[in-house]
């Protein structure tokens, strides 16, 4: 099944874990995968990656907190495709460290890489989906996470942030509804693929994780997600099998949200 044939995708962070795993299932759907991220040789290591597939794929260098370089991403994408159909807002980073000793620095890097931007991809990404869509609409996807609605130590910065996301994605839902562009976000539990970050750390590497979530069945299937669950997930959410969910924030965490 080939949901996103000739389709363009971008999909921010997408070198490294979910990013990478979501650039392969849409790759293997048929769709030409821009990836944009801020390493050119984690970059260029990813389309090696896809090459396998098939298909028109591209690494567009992007820091997505400077608003001129997602401008150009967005023109280089219309430049190579000719059109945008799905964005999937995915560009992350991390600090292991506790509130009262973090900085001001980190918690601003933070929220500008996670809120500012999936605001700055989603304005530029709309837009070009509006000019240049044909009418059909669009769809944008952003990660979250399930800490987005509950407490995590030593990550307020990183859950705070998550829970702007969760807000940004329902009232871009609203906003961008009339546009026919439908807004969802995803909500990852542990998964075992490290984040896209600088200076962060593999969730699955933090300590007593094994015995803290998996052991105590804190995670009701009692094990880890993998990459790509949260890809076929965010791949469905994009797809026209979703056609009337509109700002909805899907937990895929193997049943540890309800344990809260």
């Amino acid at each position: 099944m080939e949901r996103f044939k000739e389709k363009t995708v971008i999909i921010t962070g997408g070198a490294t874990g979910i990013g990478y795993a979501t650039a392969r299932r849409f790759a293997v759907e048929g769709a030409h995968v821009v990836i944009a991220g801020p390493h050119p040789t984690a970059g260029e290591k990813a389309m090696q990656g896809l090459s396998d597939l098939g298909g028109n794929h591209l690494f567009i260098k992007t820091d997505v907190t400077r608003e001129e370089e997602v401008r150009l991403l967005m023109e280089q994408t219309i430049e190579s495709t000719g059109r945008i159909d799905v964005l999937v807002n995915n560009a992350a980073i991390f600090y292991e460290s506790g509130y009262l000793f973090e900085t001001t620095s980190r918690w601003r890097k933070v929220f500008d890489v996670i809120v500012e931007g999936a605001y700055l991809c989603t304005r530029y990404g709309a837009g070009a989906m509006i000019a240049h869509g044909n009418g059909i609409g669009g769809a944008i996807v952003n990660v979250s996470s399930i800490n987005s609605s509950r407490a995590l130590d030593k990550s307020s910065h990183y859950n705070a942030a998550k829970g702007a996301l969760d807000q940004l994605t329902r009232c871009t839902a609203l906003e961008l509804s009339p546009y026919g562009i439908r807004v969802n976000g995803v909500a990852p539990g542990f998964v075992d693929a490290g984040l896209a970050v600088v200076g962060g750390i593999d969730e699955l590497q933090t300590e007593n994780f094994q015995s803290q979530y998996v052991e105590q069945r804190k995670i009701p299937l009692a094990r880890p997600g993998r990459a790509d669950e949260i890809a076929e997930v965010i791949a469905f959410l994009a797809s026209a099998q979703a056609s009337y969910i509109q700002g909805a924030i899907i937990p895929v965490d193997g049943g540890l949200s309800v344990t809260f």
